[in-house]
């Protein structure tokens, strides 16, 4: 495919609606948009709308931030632990926490808050039903690839 992607990166835009992030530097919240690329396409295919797509690329920009940027004025890291706290015991302070969610599903994105608005938001297009748009070899055309299989 030629041309250039639809959605450009907008730090500015992306601090404004994630202010929590404004310490992370623009270079960097670059790098995070980029690899919020591999989650999801940034190219007008399954996601038909440029605004959804922005969206959706900064929710995921936001997410892979909270996983891995300082999110506190003072360059702390919040701490805030993955899943739901299961067992708790104050003498001596134990906790654990679990992550219930089906195999194949939304752990990862469940992480963060960020990540599960991008979960439950692109729910309508992960439930589609995929029906193969180019001619191919069976076993291609039975796969519901995300990306395009643009390779020979």
């Amino acid at each position: 495919m030629s041309g250039s992607p639809p959605v450009t990166f907008n730090y500015t835009a992306w601090v404004t609606r994630y202010p929590e992030f404004a310490s992370v530097p623009g270079n960097l919240a670059q790098l995070y948009f980029n690899e919020a690329t591999l989650y999801c396409e940034n190219c007008l295919r399954v996601v038909t709308s440029v605004t959804a797509l922005t969206q959706f690329l900064n929710m995921l920009t936001a997410h892979i931030a909270a996983l891995n940027s300082p999110t506190t004025p003072s360059g702390a890291s919040p701490g805030t632990p993955p899943g739901r706290i299961s067992s708790a015991t104050e003498g001596s302070v134990t906790s654990q926490f679990e992550m219930d969610y089906p195999p194949g599903s939304a752990q990862w994105f469940n992480q963060t808050k960020y990540g599960a608005a991008f979960w439950q938001a692109a729910k309508a297009y992960r439930l589609f039903q995929f029906r193969p748009y180019c001619p191919g070899p069976a076993s291609l055309a039975q796969v519901p690839w995300l990306y395009s299989n643009t390779g020979s």
